[in-house]
């Protein structure tokens, strides 16, 4: 499954060709069963494409990279969608919790915004399960957990109190302490997975080690809830029908948080409404917080004259296929925030509301 960090990374790369192959799947059977012969044709589709632009001694790592992946492809465990990057030194699929459109995308740098969307569209949240053994970590984007597995996490404590003997004059205070400082490295490791989000948390633990994370971590405020225990060896199945109900109540919170934000910026006259005025003033940087409707989608093009206009059909290189997502990642590249709210909560802004920073 894809994270914020993992699209940070995606997005760094740039390599000519990278190929970018996505796809709807299906959790399933029947439908699964499609899912083979459509990742065959993309895969066909991009190899046509690039033997057009490239020779074939060119082309022979990449290809072969992504021959590998595509056999790899476990069909029987896909979420909603797959997304294949490949250039001639690097690939990657990911499983999304989220459908994206079947496409291929031959460019210089691989074609994340889908997946952008996908992300902002749906909850995101992580859960740290604390523990001197190994403080485990897990990302998690709607009711689709996954354990982060890489060169920081698990993290196991090392040192006196776990790997060596606590020195013999050592107190109490002396391994509460230590777990402090443990548990403090834990804290560090994450920044590089949230970066400047305000990030969704949940922690699990024993009593004493959730007390300790509390005290020194940099992102207590972000603590939805706490789950008490031991969960060195939980699995996510154990584990999701504590979680996302936690994930739920925080969810429920943002979005009654936004609508009273909005409600304030009506009474001050800063916010706008309507798709075409929040187009316009998040393209000039004062959208402090975009509310929308969770299933608004609509095509847009821009006139010649830069005017904003809504299209009937997508489809065309000229039509953005869905305008409300161009206008989160203008918002969000421009250092707001967005909020998605039920149907039928904006209806008196024709189902899209930015609020304004001035």
């Amino acid at each position: 499954m894809i994270t914020r960090r993992d699209l940070k990374q995606l997005q760094s790369l740039i390599k000519i060709p990278a190929l970018s192959i996505l796809l709807p799947t299906h959790r399933t059977s029947p439908d699964n069963k499609k899912d083979p012969i459509l990742v065959k044709n993309l895969v066909d589709e991009a190899t046509n494409r690039l033997k057009e632009e490239f020779s074939v001694r060119e082309l022979e790592p990449l290809l072969n990279r992504l021959e590998t992946l595509v056999n790899e492809i476990d069909y029987r465990y896909t979420l909603d969608g797959l997304a294949i990057f490949v250039s001639h030194d690097f690939g990657k699929i990911y499983d999304l919790p989220f459908s994206v459109p079947a496409r291929v995308i031959i460019d210089k740098t691989f074609a994340t915004r889908d997946l952008v969307y996908g992300l902002h569209r749906s909850q995101s949240y992580w859960v740290f399960l604390l523990s001197q053994a190994s403080t485990r970590l897990l990302a998690g984007t709607g009711e689709t957990l996954e354990e982060v597995q890489d060169e920081n996490f698990p993290m196991p404590m090392t040192g006196p109190g776990a790997t060596e003997t606590i020195p013999y004059d050592a107190d109490s205070s002396y391994v509460d302490d230590r777990h402090r400082r443990f548990f403090q490295q834990v804290d560090r490791a994450f920044t590089s997975y949230v970066e400047d989000e305000s990030p969704l948390l949940i922690v699990g633990g024993v009593v004493r080690q959730i007390s300790f994370f509390q005290e020194v971590s940099q992102y207590t405020n972000a603590i939805a809830g706490t789950l008490t225990g031991n969960f060195d060896k939980a699995t996510i199945p154990e584990l999701l029908p504590d979680v996302w109900p936690i994930v739920q109540s925080a969810r429920e919170k943002q979005r009654q948080d936004a609508l009273e934000s909005l409600d304030a910026a009506m009474g001050t006259k800063t916010f706008v409404s309507t798709i075409g005025e929040a187009w316009r003033l998040a393209q000039e940087g004062r959208g402090k917080l975009l509310l929308v409707e969770k299933n608004y989608h609509v095509p847009a093009i821009l006139t010649e004259d830069g005017q904003f206009q809504l299209v009937d059909e997508p489809g065309g290189t000229e039509v953005m296929d869905d305008a409300v997502d161009e206008i989160i990642e203008v918002v969000l590249a421009k250092g707001g925030d967005v909020a998605m709210v039920d149907d039928g909560t904006l209806s008196i802004h024709q189902r899209i509301a930015l609020i304004l920073r001035y």
